[in-house]
């Protein structure tokens, strides 16, 4: 037997927005720690140019040069110029790092690609779909899949295998609302090719999360919980210096945030974010406003440099002593701060995973994909926060955000959903220590892909 056997090389290929590159590049630097492996990140020059050098080093970096073309802004346009681009580039990139002694034996790829299998397939490769959402929502889309079911939505909600009973709010927007976003929709069910194509199929989740519904997963596809994929230094601590993502396309206020937080008492804050992506409208930022006053809690809202034009002079004015108002702000070191009481989240896997592994229990507003059924289990399954209610016109109004704000922070129940969130906590670290199943996990993946 060649004695070069025991070693590989893996490629990992993210789709090129913040939220897909920062588990992957967590994902890789859990590989890398171990022996044997090579990793070396796939990425576009736009991206690269933004990136910050991972400090480990142990993680190489292939930039695919796109000569200045500046990416399509539009998001259809983006992902075939993306599928065209890395089509062109790969094969020159397995023959580039194939080197003797590490051979190339697996392209992990995103989910959200799942072409990409068949570019590994036909360069010989492993191909792994890296899913950056929850089992539960795959399962979801696995089974509302127009292409194969018909599963009608009745008003008593639908029932689906190893899923709790899901109302037509809980379901994402792109089974429910099916018309107002055909181009992604598309998008979102094309991962179930993953399901039949892929050689393994990895989830940033952990097995105690989402007992029932991995069960379920593991009878139909050869999947791998790898999570929490959230730096180490927040969890379990095995890897060196591990203490951020190593990517942010947006630069955080990070010692503005921490000073003041600093100053508050414990538990006395309520944490606002809704992620990189997500819009409110004028009237939903009025009434959220409105409400963070009501409460009378001090609070961090981070409120992009594209969404301020729609908070009020007068609010500022008024909140002045309240409240610190931020672009952007370093969230795990925001969430592990001891004057943090809650997390008024939009319920992005990437944040909800946060919220959980640090224990800090939640308010859900979700906005849309597959926010409305992360919000389900906060609320229902995990029981670690509770879910505004929005009005017949969508908006959630300023007293039901007072009202849920001190639920969580001042109520009965908010001693139950915070002694839940560290009871995940908990879990959590269990899951990605040594001997747990994400680590076991990745060490059987990993003599899948050596052998």
């Amino acid at each position: 037997m060649d004695g070069n056997t025991n070693k590989s090389h893996v490629l990992v290929l993210p789709f090129p927005v913040q939220g897909h590159i920062n588990p992957m590049v967590q994902f890789s630097k859990r590989l890398t720690a171990k022996e044997s492996v090579k990793v070396t990140l796939i990425t576009i020059d736009s991206v690269t140019k933004s990136m910050p050098i991972l400090e480990s080093g142990s993680i190489k970096i292939h930039s695919i040069p796109h000569n200045d073309e500046t990416p399509p802004q539009s998001y259809d346009l983006f992902l075939e110029w993306f599928h065209v681009l890395v089509s062109k580039n790969l094969t020159k990139i397995v023959e580039e790092l194939s080197d003797s002694e590490y051979p190339v034996k697996v392209l992990v790829f995103d989910s959200i690609t799942p072409w990409a299998i068949d570019l590994a397939h036909e360069l010989g490769l492993k191909g792994a779909a890296f899913f950056t959402q929850s089992c539960a929502l795959s399962v979801v889309y696995y089974h509302m899949d127009p292409e194969k079911n018909k599963v009608c939505v009745f008003d008593d909600g639908v029932c689906l295998p190893s899923l709790p009973l899901l109302q037509k709010q809980d379901l994402p927007s792109f089974v429910c609302q099916s018309d107002l976003y055909p181009s992604l929709r598309k998008l979102v069910f094309s991962r179930n090719i993953n399901f039949k194509k892929a050689d393994w199929l990895l989830f940033n989740s952990f097995d105690v999360l989402e007992k029932e519904v991995i069960d379920w997963l593991r009878t139909q596809c050869r999947i791998k919980t790898i999570g929490p994929i959230i730096p180490s230094m927040y969890l379990d601590k095995r890897l060196k210096d591990d203490k951020e993502y190593g990517l942010s396309l947006f630069k955080p206020n990070s010692e503005t945030c921490m000073k003041w937080l600093d100053s508050r008492e414990i538990g006395s804050v309520v944490y606002v974010s809704f992620g990189s992506l997500a819009n409110l409208g004028e009237q939903q930022m009025e009434e959220l406003a409105s409400g963070l006053m009501m409460s009378d809690f001090y609070f961090l809202w981070v409120v992009r440099a594209t969404e301020e034009n729609k908070l009020t002079e007068e609010f500022m004015s008024k909140s002045k002593e309240k409240c610190l108002i931020v672009n952007w702000c370093p969230q795990l070191d925001v969430l592990s701060h001891q004057a943090v009481g809650c997390f008024f989240t939009h319920c992005g896997w990437n944040s909800t995973l946060e919220a959980l592994s640090l224990g800090v229990p939640m308010v859900a507003m979700p906005q849309w994909s597959d926010q409305p059924t992360n919000a389900k289990f906060i609320s229902d399954v995990w029981q670690t926060g509770v879910r505004v209610k929005a009005g017949e016109n969508g908006v959630v109004n300023r007293d039901e955000i007072a009202s849920s704000i001190r639920e969580v922070m001042r109520e009965e129940k908010g001693i139950m959903l915070k002694e839940n969130a560290i009871k995940w906590k908990k879990l959590a670290k269990e899951a990605v220590d040594e001997g747990g199943s994400s680590d076991k996990n990745i060490e059987e993946l990993l003599k899948l892909v050596i052998n």
